[in-house]
């Protein structure tokens, strides 16, 4: 199972130089994905979450892939319908190209109904409209030749059961965000129904879970995966693994801008999840 990592390509804290050191620490630590989130047009409703700077993806992934050689690269997750689908066919295939073969392309169908407005983006048929842009990627890399560069895998953000259909139809694989296992365990029953019904294979597992370490055992039924002491960490991970997890992305931020000026809290426990999975693997 393939472990990444949510780096903040947002925020007060964020430069090229942080940059650069989380792509460093991350791969430095044996992580084997580094993904990043995308918004374009930085308004109110975004900047409340993810404040400026906020460095684009395609453009901030291509910087990382100079800096490192061995860890993926993607994006937790592309708002498909902020860009036309050609421009996105094409800098995915380019990125992958230059990485070395490194990108993975995870898209949704966003959420900021002032940033669709800023950019003539109708957010009422957003939804519809990914559906369009993922198939024409899709039809882009495979039939113009200067798209191609390989198989690109494609995961489908999102918890909602427009998502899960979209990830049967569309998608590799499906990648939730922030969940408890027991609703985890509930929406893969419905994925596999959904699969059943389309008469398709049910695509990947690819969450995104939180990374919150605690001194104290995390209790009660809202507790997120990831949450807790090290020990209810690594057993949600073996959890993720049972249920067929091919990758899991780790998200140690926990929504204050003012962390990205702080990241050393973040990297200590992502170093001790490194350092428990290597006891593992021993």
């Amino acid at each position: 199972m393939l472990l990444g990592v949510n780096v903040p390509n947002f925020g007060p804290g964020t430069d090229p130089a942080m940059l650069r050191s989380w792509a460093q620490t991350v791969e430095g630590l044996g992580y084997g994905l580094l993904m990043v989130s995308d918004h374009v047009a930085i308004t109110p409703d975004v900047a409340e979450q993810y404040p400026a700077p906020f460095y684009e993806p395609f453009t901030a992934l291509s910087y990382l892939a100079g800096l490192t050689t061995r860890v993926r690269l993607g994006t937790t997750v592309l708002i498909a319908p902020y860009r036309h689908p050609l421009l996105v066919a094409r800098m995915s295939a380019n990125l992958n190209q230059l990485s070395g073969g490194r990108f993975v392309l995870g898209v949704g169908v966003g959420w900021a109904r002032q940033e669709f407005e800023a950019l003539g983006v109708p957010f009422e048929r957003r939804g519809r409209l990914t559906d369009e842009h993922i198939t024409a990627v899709r039809a882009a890399w495979d039939n113009e030749y200067d798209y191609r560069s390989g198989p690109l895998p494609i995961w489908i953000g999102g918890n909602s059961d427009a998502a899960l259909r979209r990830a049967v139809r569309l998608g590799d694989a499906w990648h939730p965000l922030r969940f408890t296992l027991p609703w985890l365990n509930e929406a893969l029953e419905r994925l596999s129904s959904i699969a059943d019904e389309h008469e398709k294979p049910v695509p990947l597992l690819a969450p995104r879970i939180v990374l919150r370490l605690t001194d104290k055992r995390a209790t009660g039924t809202d507790r997120q995966a990831g949450e807790g002491t090290i020990d209810q960490v690594m057993d949600d991970l073996e959890e993720l693994r049972r249920l067929g997890a091919e990758s899991v992305v780790l998200d140690p931020f926990s929504g204050d801008p003012d962390e990205t000026l702080r990241p050393e809290p973040s990297w200590q426990a992502l170093a001790t999840v490194a350092a428990n999975v290597q006891m593992q693997l021993q």
